[in-house]
């Protein structure tokens, strides 16, 4: 019964959401803070994890291809179908809800503690319009990211794998190149949006109604990491299920 009373003050939060809505001369500048925030602050740790892990990637590949019978080209092959299809859109979710999703429920949560929510409410500003929409918007743009770690993904696999002597240039665009298929492409996308709705509301969700002091904030980030990953995990099956195997 807590899990549905939880899932019930959710979806009511984003009902929420979207009732009084803010000025847009308001908003406009909080969007553009929150993109800056969330999305452009996170390239660089995301690149750098993704650089490692696509050529973590063609290293396992080329070191378990001991059958003379297999092309060497599968390891472009592996890297590209790896990075796309999981590693980009759902580990680095994964790690954005640490990274983005701990920041957004300590930075509510705080405010909540602080009482500067109870101010909006006494201004007459919807509070959920004000802290959590501009999030929202901000995480839409979350596939431009993504896009940014598929290419630098597939580009650490290429260095580890052509400047690693473990293929050559030619086999590995090959690999890159073989049976490829453009929905792939969309089904990472249309992933990373859900992702991203997901990144925005549930530590919102968390930071918003928590209860306490300063403790209790540090709680709620880790509650709403968990939550957030199962929730990304959980979804993600779902989505294959229905664009891939439909």
């Amino acid at each position: 019964m807590r899990f549905l009373r939880h899932i019930g003050k959710y979806m009511l939060m984003l009902i929420g959401v979207f009732k009084r809505p803010t000025k847009t001369s308001v908003l406009r500048e909080l969007i553009l803070k929150e993109i800056d925030d969330l999305v452009i602050g996170s390239i660089g740790i995301t690149a750098f994890i993704s650089l490692f892990m696509g050529a973590v990637v063609a290293l396992q590949t080329a070191l378990n291809l001991d059958n003379p019978l297999i092309p060497k080209s599968l390891i472009g092959f592996a890297t590209r179908q790896s990075i796309i299809l999981e590693f980009a859109p759902t580990f680095i979710s994964v790690i954005m809800a640490g990274k983005v999703g701990s920041y957004i429920t300590s930075s509510i949560g705080t405010m909540r503690v602080t009482e500067q929510i109870d101010a909006l409410e006494v201004m007459g500003i919807n509070p959920l319009n004000y802290l959590i929409y501009p999030k929202i918007i901000a995480l839409l743009f979350y596939p431009f990211l993504i896009a940014i770690i598929m290419f630098v993904g597939i580009f650490g696999g290429f260095l580890a794998s052509v400047y690693g002597n473990l293929v050559s240039l030619e086999e590995f665009v090959i690999g890159l190149q073989d049976t490829f298929i453009p929905w792939h492409i969309a089904y990472a996308f249309i992933k990373t949006m859900v992702f991203g709705i997901l990144l925005a509301t549930i530590p919102s969700y968390h930071g918003y109604y928590m209860e306490g002091g300063a403790l209790e904030v540090g709680k709620a980030s880790t509650t709403s990491f968990v939550w957030t990953c199962v929730a990304i995990i959980v979804a993600n099956y779902i989505l294959t299920q229905i664009l891939l195997t439909t």
